[in-house]
């Protein structure tokens, strides 16, 4: 099914409704073109939309919609594609629907059957996906020892494998996993089993992802399950905690949805967009292009799926607040199993809590924080504290407290504003490991 769970998006369709006067220079389209559209598009339906009985239902309605004159104001392709898509998401309440004008990719659909062409293609696609490292955007490893993983899709595994397995090469030395799935908008289906698989032991059947779908009227179905070997090590008994927001979609989802219901992850943000169906592209004529929703998943637990409601996290935070809190959380959970992850968690507190809710700090207290304090000195610029030693060092502080900072590309030692009758007096230096030093002020 690796052809046919294409990436799916919903930032194209949301890019049809934001745009203004984009179909300006679009070829104009007739009557009569615009009826065997529907008609190909209702056909193409037929023999793939993942549910027969709603596909008879679209069908006379967009036919109707045609008789009625509803599409009359759309004198372009691009347009006619836009209502199209408007219609479809509206009648089926799929977000997976959308219509397109592509002449290139119908012409490439219909001839790969060629396997001269079929490996240009690929090999397009697999230099577009590298321009974005196939979509892994960042991957590194916070305070405490805690994995983080940031993607924006998933990538089609057979061109991303060694990507994919890097990564998760990188945090498997982590303590915990922190997967951030916010602004994912899916993808591949094997790459989540792929990822998915690094959280379950080898030495036993568990199933993912089971569904079915629909191949030009061929109905298949099949099971997902958690791979016997991998790149690496596997992480089974980790903490995970996936972070989700309202654009995690499609693939996304189904990811979290899983290691959710499987109890191998916590999921933490706010509720996904509920784009539960897999879904191809066909074509409709030689320009448009229709995907369609052609099948449906289900889980491994309760056989369900989230189509139209969308994934409920474990603990709902902010999208924006919701790597601080998943980073408090996991601290906080490995602190209660030594003394090491304990003092971990102490220290970084007041940097994630600032990060949940800025501190209040007053903007007079950092003026006069300006001065010199023992061969080193601190100046305000554009609302921001510098600290600056030797005359050429120069580093921004971060207010975490209101009388404490943290220090650009540091993670060891913090600096803290003394006062007294109002006035700043001195300036300390406190270390990770406890110890303190002090420096007067001058001036």
């Amino acid at each position: 099914m690796r052809a046919r769970l294409s990436r799916v998006s919903i930032i194209p369709v949301l890019s049809f409704f934001l745009a203004t006067g984009a179909f300006a220079d679009s070829p104009a389209l007739s009557q009569d073109e615009k009826t065997a559209i529907v008609a190909s598009l209702n056909s193409t339906l037929n023999a793939n939309y993942a549910f027969p009985d709603m596909a008879q239902k679209i069908g006379p309605a967009l036919q109707n919609q045609l008789k009625t004159g509803a599409y009359d104001s759309a004198a372009t392709k691009d347009e006619f594609a836009h209502k199209l898509t408007d219609d479809l998401v509206k009648l089926s309440g799929d977000l997976h629907f959308f219509v397109g004008v592509d002449t290139k990719w119908v012409a490439e659909y219909r001839a790969t059957a060629d396997p001269a062409l079929k490996a240009k293609i690929r090999a397009e696609e697999r230099a577009r996906l590298e321009e974005t490292n196939f979509g892994f955007d960042e991957v590194r490893r916070l305070d405490g020892n805690i994995g983080y993983i940031r993607f924006s899709y998933f990538a089609d595994p057979e061109l991303a494998y060694d990507a994919a397995a890097s990564v998760m090469r990188f945090v498997e030395n982590s303590d915990a996993i922190i997967i951030d799935l916010r602004y994912n908008n899916g993808g591949h289906l094997e790459m989540a089993q792929f990822l998915a698989s690094y959280f379950f032991p080898a030495d036993k059947d568990q199933l993912l992802f089971d569904y079915y779908y629909n191949e030009d009227g061929k109905r298949i179905e099949r099971g997902q399950w958690v791979l016997p070997g991998l790149p690496g090590k596997r992480m089974v008994d980790k903490p995970v905690y996936i972070l989700t927001g309202s654009t995690s979609f499609s693939a996304a989802e189904w990811f979290s949805y899983t290691m959710k219901k499987l109890g191998r992850a916590t999921l933490i943000g706010e509720r996904t967009a509920g784009g539960a169906h897999p879904v191809a592209r066909k074509p409709v004529n030689d320009d448009f292009f229709v995907q369609v929703p052609i099948g449906q998943i289900r889980d491994p637990v309760d056989h369900g799926d989230f189509e139209g409601t969308g994934v409920k996290p474990d603990i709902e935070s902010p999208s924006i607040q919701a790597l601080p809190f998943a980073h408090k959380l996991a601290l906080e959970n490995l602190s209660r199993a030594d003394s090491a992850s304990r003092e971990a968690y102490v220290w970084q507190l007041p940097v994630l809590m600032a990060n949940i809710q800025r501190p209040d700090v007053d903007t007079g207290m950092l003026q006069k924080a300006v001065g010199s304090y023992d061969g080193r000195k601190i100046v305000l610029e554009n609302g921001t504290l510098y600290y600056i030693w030797r005359d050429r060092f120069r580093v921004a502080l971060e207010p975490i407290e209101p009388n404490l900072f943290a220090v650009e590309g540091v993670s060891d030692f913090r600096y803290r504003l003394n006062t007294q009758r109002g006035k700043v007096t001195s300036l300390e230096r406190v270390n990770k490991d406890g110890t303190i030093q002090v420096y007067k002020r001058h001036d």
